[in-house]
């Protein structure tokens, strides 16, 4: 479990703290923005959702992060948010998140992102990620970015950070 530890106004680090084995099948790819919301407490209501999914994806053992969310995470966290977070930090939280299952980009997963690119019309960083959750083999991608309730193929997206409608 991640433990995320905040000082107001700082942005969250996280700490390893034990965590437990689920024998689901279900996976749930967490895109960058989720992640930053999660670690910027300056974010206000889409910090406390976000960082209430990671942590249930801490607990559940469920989260499934790429090689280019863990890149774009470190440029923000150090340069685009209102309180960068010191390069040892940063490394701590990245090491806590390297015990997610964590999909390598390869050159094959390039040239499937183009193929994603073409047929669903997304940007190719876009298209990277829909393709290494595909890789994962996660049933839900946690993303601001792409339209929640769209689906890519076996691929559902949700947006974490929208109230959900009541009955």
């Amino acid at each position: 479990m991640l433990k995320l530890a905040c000082e107001k106004g700082s942005i969250c680090v996280g700490h390893l703290l034990d965590r437990g084995t689920n024998c689901m099948i279900d996976k749930f790819f967490v895109d960058t923005n989720i992640l930053i919301y999660a670690h910027d407490t300056s974010a206000g209501v889409k910090h406390k959702r976000a960082r209430a999914l990671i942590e249930d994806l801490w607990n559940s053992g469920k989260g499934v992060l790429s090689t280019q969310v863990l890149q774009e995470l470190c440029i923000n966290l150090r340069r685009k948010v209102s309180r960068p977070l010191p390069m040892e930090e940063l490394r701590l939280l990245v090491r806590d998140y390297l015990t997610w299952e964590v999909i390598s980009n390869t050159p094959e997963s390039v040239l499937r992102a183009l193929e994603f690119e073409t047929r669903y019309k997304t940007s190719f960083w876009d298209a990277l990620i829909l393709q290494a959750a595909e890789t994962s083999n996660a049933s839900v991608l946690y993303s601001e970015d792409l339209a929640t309730g769209g689906h890519y193929g076996t691929i559902r997206v949700v947006n974490p950070l929208v109230a959900v409608a009541g009955p």
